[in-house]
């Protein structure tokens, strides 16, 4: 009886990975301790979702590459996995699309995992009724919970004028809910205090302190590779051995994009892309 009052999570965390580091890894594990302390869930799978090509961030280098290194940093780990949709589309999505779809993918999986008797087939119809035609966005309460995985640094990127949709940003906190990981110089209580939007949904965001300080982030790792500097430690094995099979992180890949204007601001503010 006690187990069902246990609400199953999945993680998604999306981003450019770019590479994918320790920190990024560490993140889930995290988040999985500090749900799981609460006695209210048990958190069953992580996605790493990769960004697309048509982000255009600087210095984002090919989809393909940064699936592949995060399928290898994934390889040892029973519950964290990649999922290349994101990166496979032609187009930039934002990241309330993104989670929408990974939870659309999770009811399905809801559905598809009932037997097909007599009265479960009942349930079936009536679950996918009720989310099916309409609805999809709902929490369905007897299921699965998908939640947003970031660092705070995402946290405080909602408060960017024209990088995020304040719907999209009710929609993500509101309906699913945020898993923050807190680093050293962040105030994401502060931040939620002077968001509306955040502090309306504030119970559904989850604040995590690391306590053991790793201040690894991408864009230091590729700052050490285009100087050749060793980043052995601040990424997998198997991820260190990739980039130099190939020749990934350059001065020339770091100009990437230079010219480009970011994704969400070219489609929030109607400027040109160059």
């Amino acid at each position: 009886m006690e187990n069902q009052s246990i609400t199953r999570v999945v993680l998604v965390a999306c981003g450019s990975f770019n590479p994918i580091t320790n920190m990024h890894l560490r993140m889930f594990e995290l988040a999985r301790d500090h749900l799981e302390d609460t006695g209210q869930y048990s958190v069953v799978k992580g996605i790493i979702s990769p960004v697309g090509d048509a982000y255009k961030k600087k210095g984002l280098i090919e989809a393909s590459h940064r699936v592949e290194m995060a399928r290898l940093a994934t390889e040892s780990s029973s519950w964290i996995k990649v999922d290349p949709w994101e990166s496979l589309q032609l187009e930039w999505l934002e990241t309330a699309k993104v989670v929408r779809h990974h939870y659309e993918e999770l009811l399905a999986a809801e559905i598809n995992s009932d037997d097909v008797d007599t009265v479960k087939y009942g349930k079936k119809r009536r679950f996918e009724e009720k989310y099916f035609e309409g609805s999809a966005h709902r929490k369905r309460s007897d299921g699965p919970q998908l939640m947003l995985l970031c660092g705070a640094d995402v946290l405080e990127s909602f408060g960017i004028p024209n990088l995020w949709k304040q719907e999209d940003i009710a929609e993500i906190v509101g309906r699913y809910g945020l898993v923050c990981i807190t680093r050293s110089g962040s105030d994401p209580h502060k931040f939620i205090h002077q968001s509306d939007v955040l502090w309306k949904y504030r119970k559904n965001i989850h604040i995590v302190h690391e306590w053991v300080t790793n201040e690894i982030s991408a864009t230091h790792v590729r700052r050490a590779l285009r100087r050749g500097r060793s980043v052995r430690y601040l990424l997998p094995d198997g991820i260190v051995r990739y980039i130099q099979e190939h020749n990934l992180y350059s001065a020339e890949s770091e100009q990437k994009n230079a010219d480009v204007i970011l994704a969400p601001l070219q489609r929030y503010t109607g400027a040109p892309s160059s």
